[in-house]
């Protein structure tokens, strides 16, 4: 059993601040979005990824070198945000409730989930055999197609890229991917 840290989930304007800190770091360093994906499958999944393994996929390299801020005090906030992210999506799927993914409108006022399914498999790539469990278990494996199909929804490999979904289409896989997240969550908690 994972014990979690209370905390507050973070206010709009703590997303916005933590989206411009991650901004300020390397080109390959995640969004909010994708952030939360991310942090989604990791908490998600089948073991734990300690901080100093994953923060190098969060800032697009080590910290220091791929982050510029301002000062110190600027540093040690977003660790705190970051830390009361995690803890409100693992305090709320230990509670065995559906998170709802933190997800940016874009520029058409849609929300596409595109980049929170990248973030979630790009936390699967880190725990890869233990994900590949999941998916070979035909009795759950659904739950994480939804991912899938947003992640793959622009793919270069004709082969498997999704054709765009319609809005309404769209809002049916995100909720989906909503409850997909719980069920692989539930899942690795129950495996032996």
């Amino acid at each position: 059993m994972r014990v979690v840290a209370k905390s507050e989930p973070l206010t709009d304007a703590e997303i916005d601040r933590l989206d411009d800190l991650l901004a300020h770091c390397s080109d390959t360093a995640m969004n909010v979005e994708e952030l939360h994906g991310f942090f989604s499958a990791l908490i998600a999944g089948p073991e734990i990824v300690m901080p100093n393994e994953y923060y190098a996929e969060v800032f697009g390299g080590e910290m220091l070198r791929a982050c510029e801020f301002r000062n110190l005090d600027e540093a040690k906030e977003i660790f705190h945000l970051l830390t009361r992210h995690w803890n409100t999506v693992a305090g709320t799927l230990s509670n065995n409730e559906v998170y709802v993914p933190l997800l940016r409108e874009g520029d058409d006022d849609m929300f596409y989930g595109n980049h929170w399914a990248e973030g979630f498999m790009r936390g699967v790539g880190l725990r890869p055999e233990g994900w590949n469990k999941l998916v070979d278990d035909e009795d759950h494996t659904g739950c994480v197609i939804p991912m899938l199909m947003l992640y793959h929804e622009h793919d270069e490999d004709l082969q498997i890229c999704q054709q765009p979904f319609s809005a309404e289409q769209r809002t049916k896989v995100i909720t989906y991917m909503a409850l997909g997240l719980l069920e692989a969550y539930r899942y690795f908690r129950r495996a032996p």
